[in-house]
């Protein structure tokens, strides 16, 4: 083989590699990103910028990624944050207090467990409809500008 055409199976060796290394972090990106409920509205996502501590000051998300009457999982943080009315933002923990499962959906003001069915009013975390007995336990959160952080 000539130097030439070595060069150009180095090449394009280096190419396939490179090709395929940024397929692999085009995939991993997708998959961090949120999950759609039945109604196309974010519902889980990984944690915002932060310190990335899991406690205090770790910036969640911004005022906008929040929707009216919805809301948004961190898994991460183990934290729902809900919008019940303008400019009101609560959270609560995104365990299911039936079994444990964590909480997904959050839509027209109720956060649902896919598991048994459990649903919880998003502006108190009260039980709306059973097998669960207890609310969800609020989750301190500060609201700072357009940043939410947990407290």
């Amino acid at each position: 083989m000539s130097a030439s055409q070595e060069r150009q199976v180095r090449f394009g060796r280096r190419t396939v590699v490179t090709a395929v290394g940024a397929v692999g972090v085009a995939a991993a990106l997708t998959a961090c990103g949120g999950s759609k409920d039945s109604e196309g509205a974010d519902t889980v996502r990984p944690a915002g910028e932060g310190d990335g501590a899991n406690g205090g000051g770790e910036v969640l998300a911004k005022t906008t990624d929040i929707p009216e009457g919805g809301g948004v999982v961190f898994a991460d943080q183990g934290v729902v944050v809900t919008q019940p009315k303008a400019g009101e933002f609560k959270a609560f923990s995104s365990k299911c207090t039936h079994q444990g499962c964590a909480v997904k959906g959050i839509a027209d003001g109720v956060i649902s467990c896919p598991c048994h069915g459990s649903t919880f009013d998003a502006a108190t975390g009260a039980v709306t409809a059973g097998p669960a007995t207890q609310p969800l336990p609020e989750k301190p959160i500060q609201v700072q500008g357009d940043s939410i952080t947990l407290a």
